[in-house]
């Protein structure tokens, strides 16, 4: 039984951090290709997630819905909102410079985030969403459902890794790093420096939906607890960083790896720390990061997969 009960907590663990690589992909689209510090992922995500809750339930008098629409369509209108979102934005804040878009990012964002949760007749509020449903719901019953999902997520995280890749290595990638190492000379041959930011921005921030559309699917219920930005921007900057900005690779892995210790210190203080503690034990879990992180990039300057340019192809090779 204690077998059982570990193998179905790790498959839990997989989908949350296969969530979580999709979203780091997605932010170093934005940050580690094209430099845009976005510091509102929260808010994009919420866009996303309620998006898919939305289309996929079925008829409730307590929020809008009742579109009952299969998963997949629900996740492709998570994109195209928290995409659209995304423009909006970035229409008023990507000339600004990286600290400046920042306050400007997550203040924007914010206001979308709280705008969202509270729409009582759109979203109810928060007493949240229930009935989400999953994919495949239907075909199989009980922890099997479990593992359909985890393949199901996976599949998407593979999908996004490919896309985010081939960015990278297209001309459209290259020129995106030129902007972000040197946008004046970038100017200086003609790149539309606005255009290529919008487009990092708007990519982004749909992928960024598809991660809180599939949030919602996993847990069948959304609340603006899962909206909160130290789940999600918070971590996902962390994760990104100690990864390696720049390198989807060092995306995942650092998705992987910091979902793992947060999710392992939740365990060891709430048995360790005393009762009065353990409701300021996320407090206490976010210094360990912070210092977890400090320590990385003393070791690793560049995270711990760094960015790695891609190689240079002559005609004829």
């Amino acid at each position: 039984m204690e077998w059982t009960g570990l193998f179905f907590y790790l498959v839990s663990f997989l989908i949350a951090s296969g969530i979580y690589a999709i979203l780091c992909l997605a932010l170093n689209i934005q940050w580690g290709m094209g430099g845009l510090f976005n510091a509102g992922i929260a808010g994009f995500f919420a866009v996303g997630a309620y998006a898919s809750a939305i289309m996929t339930t079925a008829p409730s008098d307590k929020h809008l819905g009742g579109f009952g629409m299969p998963v997949p369509v629900g996740l492709v209108a998570a994109a195209v909102l928290a995409g659209l979102a995304g423009w909006a934005v970035a229409k008023i804040c990507v000339r600004l410079k990286s600290d400046y878009l920042a306050m400007a990012s997550i203040g924007i964002a914010e206001i979308l985030r709280l705008v969202i949760v509270n729409a009582e007749r759109v979203t109810n509020g928060s007493l949240g969403i229930a009935g989400i449903p999953r994919p495949f719901d239907g075909w199989v019953q009980g922890r099997a459902a479990d593992l359909l999902f985890l393949g199901f997520v996976w599949v998407i995280v593979a999908a996004a890794y490919v896309v985010s890749q081939r960015l990278h290595d297209s001309p459209w990638g290259r020129t995106l790093r030129a902007i972000r190492d040197n946008e004046a000379a970038a100017r200086a041959a003609g790149k539309d420096v606005e255009r290529f930011r919008l487009q990092t921005f708007v990519i982004g921030c749909a992928i960024m939906g598809v991660a809180g559309g599939l949030t919602a699917h996993e847990f069948k219920f959304l609340s603006p607890a899962a909206t909160e930005p130290l789940m999600v921007t918070f971590l996902v900057w962390v994760m990104l960083m100690a990864g390696g900005s720049g390198n989807n690779k060092g995306a995942i892995a650092g998705g992987l790896g910091i979902w793992a210790i947060w999710s392992m210190t939740e365990i060891l203080t709430n048995q360790l720390l005393p009762p009065e503690w353990i409701t300021r034990s996320s407090y206490i879990r976010i210094l360990l990061i912070g210092l977890l992180l400090q320590f990385v990039l003393q070791k690793f300057r560049s995270g711990l997969i760094p960015e790695a340019s891609p190689p240079i192809r002559f005609k004829g090779d």
